[in-house]
């Protein structure tokens, strides 16, 4: 018997029992589709927030204090550094200080916890911010320590009902020290879905100018951190080691300053998702070996019940080679086809899956092929012992089975 009849009688085997073929199929189909929803989902969430990443700037260092070693005030950066940092480094093309603090703000009818980010008006050149209405920071309102803030506009329509609240006016600072600001403009909150979940409760994010932090916190005014633009990310960890050696020069210490990179962010993140894949993809694939088990189940069941058959076959001359091929064939069809619905199956969950997370699945030709080999491998191991155990048969005693 060549390949083709083998291919022939295999098929009609398995369309004998369509039910019984089906449910010796499902566990092939669940591991396959599983591994391939989990993957495409993990690639495609993975792509989602390298491109959030992106389009923060990968090309952004953030210079901060290192609070793990011993500080005195002198060791906090000024805005002379920043002044520094922009005109003697050649690469860095912008650099914006940030002092972050929570605080109360207190509005017509309502008071609020606050997270302050004071800072300057090339944070904006750094670092998007979608402004909806009025206008962001500018340079004068940092030179002048103008009491201006931009706030978000979850938070502006929570307080006000409306988003537009530009003039409106908001007391900053702690309970027994709250000077008056002038809201200029209202930015988009790109986490508002999130934080609208929080209803009131979520604190108002406020950007101000750095003097007028200042003013806000007088006590506890320290610059911790710098938001660095370079002009190229590969030269980020030279640019990174000019900068703390001109920032130690100014301030006569070593070992306070550390800078970090948004591409080792990256790559952070995409390490851990990497690895979060690969052990959910592993659990799933777990059902492959289950659905091989049933597959090698149902193939010692048939071959039990072809047991005459077999008899036959070898008295008219067929080798213990062909019943070896027949069944073995016969095995790999079922985990193909299974591996075949299932990689149908995967991919649509996927992408069933990614429209309701906002998530472009990513289902690569490589994770269908590896699906596809290993649905074929599955078939052929768990297809061998029931295989063999049919090409050993005495035809004698093949014949004599009833």
């Amino acid at each position: 018997m060549n390949i083709l009849e083998s291919l022939k009688v295999a098929i009609e085997s398995v369309l004998a029992n369509k039910m019984r073929s089906f449910l010796t199929m499902l566990g092939i189909i669940i591991g396959i589709s599983s591994v391939i929803t989990i993957v495409a989902i993990g690639k495609g969430g993975q792509k989602k927030i390298t491109s959030e990443f992106e389009d923060i700037g990968v090309n952004v260092l953030e210079v901060k204090v290192d609070n793990n070693t011993q500080l005195s005030t002198k060791d906090y950066f000024t805005l002379d550094d920043v002044k520094e940092i922009k005109n003697k480094i050649d690469e860095v093309k912008n650099v914006a200080p940030l002092v972050q603090r929570p605080v109360t703000a207190k509005f017509e009818k309502a008071t609020k916890r606050a997270i302050l980010m004071g800072t300057t008006n090339d944070y904006s050149s750094i670092f998007t911010v979608d402004i909806l209405y009025g206008r962001f920071i500018n340079e004068r309102d940092t030179l002048l320590g103008r009491n201006v803030v931009v706030i978000d506009n979850v938070s502006a329509k929570n307080i006000f009902g409306y988003e537009d609240c530009v003039g409106k006016t908001v007391r900053l600072g702690s309970r027994d020290n709250l000077i008056n600001a002038v809201i200029v403009g209202v930015y988009k909150n790109e986490g508002g879905a999130f934080a609208a979940a929080f209803g009131g409760n979520m604190p108002v994010i406020a950007y101000v100018p750095i003097s007028f932090m200042q003013k806000l916190i007088p006590n506890e005014f320290n610059i911790t951190q710098m938001q660095v633009l370079v002009s190229d990310s590969k030269n980020s960890e030279t640019v990174a080691n000019n900068i703390i050696k001109l920032v130690e020069s100014r301030h006569f210490n070593k070992g306070k300053y550390k800078a970090e990179n948004m591409v080792k962010q990256i790559d952070q993140v995409n390490n851990i998702i990497n690895i979060f894949t690969m052990i959910i993809g592993a659990i799933a694939g777990i059902s492959l070996v289950v659905g091989g088990i049933g597959v090698m189940n149902i193939m010692l069941v048939s071959v039990t019940e072809r047991t005459r058959e077999i008899g036959i076959r070898k008295a008219i001359g067929a080798t213990r080679r062909d019943i070896l091929i027949q069944f073995l064939i016969e095995s790999l069809i079922l985990s193909l086809i299974g591996g075949i619905i299932g990689m149908m199956l995967g991919t649509l969950f996927a992408y069933a899956i990614g429209v309701f997370l906002k998530i472009e699945p990513t289902v690569s030709i490589s994770t269908v092929l590896i699906a596809f080999l290993f649905s074929s491998a599955v078939g052929i191991f768990f297809g061998i012992y029931p295989a063999n155990k049919a090409a050993k048969l005495d035809p004698i005693e093949a014949l004599r089975y009833e």
